[in-house]
């Protein structure tokens, strides 16, 4: 028998007051999830944190320690607040100056020297030991410290530089997913669902209740990396469902 494929793990950490003063809606953490899970590489945290250096630093140094991949969003812009850079470089035990390369690609970018302002040069600023990760959609890049990534907070930047970049990725076996809809309520399918999870202890089952056209509906979610099992199980799912009287949807994602 093969040794079971590997996780391949990651954590995601937004960065910036606005997120936590509610001020702003992050959408980043969403979007990459989803597409890391795509490429085989598990999400198993997210945290968001305000625009301190100590808290920063702690915080990469903890979770780079602890996962194969680390993505941060947020404050690398040209203000005063955008410390992101400085405390990742803080986090490393490097310092940090202009990449001549970015710098370049600004300067091109911007083409009259006036407009290639004290502020927008901060953009510019890496790591030492850093790789750029490319920008197409305002030129100013992130950049790569081992295996933390630093992408922009603008939601729109933040997924160019993702598709710029991930073919730099390991991950594993892609994570896939089955979901059942029923009309059931939780209090009712709880008992049988916890029986199903144990029975298919490889696979992650969740329960997720909500309204649809006004009326009670709960989306239960299987996931996994085996085709084979998650349909053998969402197939037992169903008719648990439908000898209890319920109705049973599936959908595959």
């Amino acid at each position: 028998m093969s040794p079971p494929a590997k996780t391949v793990t990651a954590c995601i950490v937004v960065i910036g007051n606005e997120i936590l003063s509610g001020r702003t809606r992050d959408s980043n953490i969403q979007y990459l999830a989803t597409e890391l899970g795509v490429l085989g590489v598990r999400v198993m945290e997210c945290r968001v944190i305000p625009d301190i250096e100590a808290t920063i630093v702690a915080t990469i140094n903890e979770v780079r320690a602890r996962f194969d991949y680390v993505f941060t969003t947020g404050g690398i812009g040209p203000t005063h607040d955008d410390i992101t850079a400085d405390s990742i470089a803080k986090a490393f035990g490097v310092g940090i100056s202009e990449h001549p390369e970015a710098v370049a690609r600004m300067a091109r970018h911007y083409g009259d020297p006036a407009l290639f302002t004290p502020a927008r040069r901060r953009m510019a600023r890496v790591p030492h030991g850093g790789t750029l990760v490319d920008n197409p959609v305002s030129v100013a890049p992130g950049f790569q410290m081992e295996n933390v990534f630093t992408f922009a907070g603008i939601p729109k930047v933040a997924e160019a530089m993702f598709q710029s970049m991930k073919h730099r990725l390991v991950g594993g076996e892609p994570m896939l997913s089955r979901t059942v809809r029923t009309n059931l309520p939780e209090g009712v399918i709880a008992e049988p669902l916890g029986a199903l999870q144990q029975r298919y202890a490889d696979l992650d089952i969740g329960s997720y209740p909500a309204f649809r056209n006004g009326k009670p509906s709960v989306s239960l979610v299987l996931r996994g990396i085996d085709a084979a099992r998650l349909e053998i199980a969402s197939a037992e799912l169903m008719a648990t469902i439908r000898t209890m009287n319920g109705e049973a949807e599936e959908f595959t994602q």
